[in-house]
């Protein structure tokens, strides 16, 4: 029998997917994915993942907007965000956090810090409205944080630790940064860089990483996993970082299989035991 798994962080509204979306679910379902969450990045994004999450039975929807679209937010999302979470296929809120990597003065050799400042500053908003709904709301959120902002992310988000759990999704950083967000009661989530040939980094947190305190995902239509990196992406290739997960783990497919697929279960909301 083949082990279950979840893709717990899928893009499944981007355009990549429009052309064979049922043959995407239907190759996840043959690997055994039994469960996608399909990740909003925008008010539109999010629409669009909670109308997928409404008509496929094994698809869910996360609603949140992204640092790198934090300026097209409005100044207070959170009115917008309380209507978007009143739906029965919402599990969690997201993707929210920071992004460093694509700063204005690495784009534009015309930029100033000073626009750099008022990029941090919007993300920060954006990202602080999103924890504060989620924590009135009673929902976890998943975290996007990518750049040299690790910092900043913790500060903004320990203030509501106590009330909001969070998954670092992507994660790509040392055991003891995941060691801080565990001890935040958070967790963490891998991708399909665990299977790159460059990835011994990531397979090291991999193998401090607790089993019950980490979760699998493929960030998809991006980092598709050896055998397909340099290809998109897809909900189904679960399966190839599972085997290589397992590894790492030292543990066998059906023991990861019941460990992750619990953590989610007990992470996400609404998605009881199954």
């Amino acid at each position: 029998m083949t082990p279950i798994f979840y893709d717990t962080h899928a893009h499944l509204d981007y355009p990549d997917f429009a052309k064979d979306f049922p043959d995407v679910l239907a190759r996840a379902q043959a690997a055994g994915i039994a469960k996608v969450y399909s990740i909003g990045t925008d008010l539109e994004s999010s629409q669009r993942a909670i109308a997928l999450a409404e008509k496929h039975a094994e698809v869910f929807a996360v609603v949140g907007w992204h640092p790198n679209d934090a300026f097209a937010a409005s100044d207070d999302i959170r009115p917008a965000l309380r209507k978007l979470v009143n739906h029965p296929k919402i599990v969690a809120i997201g993707e929210t956090g920071l992004d460093y990597y694509r700063l204005p003065t690495s784009q534009d050799s015309s930029a100033t810090t000073a626009d750099d400042e008022r990029v941090k500053q919007k993300q920060a908003q954006v990202f602080q409205q999103q924890l504060e709904v989620a924590a009135e709301l009673g929902f976890n959120v998943v975290i996007h944080q990518r750049g040299d902002c690790l910092a900043d992310t913790l500060k903004i988000f320990e203030p509501f630790a106590t009330r909001v759990r969070a998954v670092f999704h992507c994660f790509a950083s040392d055991a003891a940064t995941m060691q801080r967000v565990i001890a935040l009661g958070s967790l963490v989530s891998f991708t399909g860089i665990l299977t790159f040939r460059n990835g011994q980094n990531i397979r090291a947190t991999l193998a401090a990483t607790p089993l019950d305190k980490f979760m699998l995902e493929t960030d998809c239509p991006f980092l598709a996993p050896a055998p397909y990196r340099g290809k998109r992406c897809e909900p189904a290739y679960v399966k190839e970082i599972s085997e290589v997960a397992a590894q790492v783990k030292g543990c066998s497919l059906t023991e990861l299989s019941a460990a992750t697929c619990a953590t989610a279960n007990g992470f996400f909301r609404g998605l009881g035991t199954g």
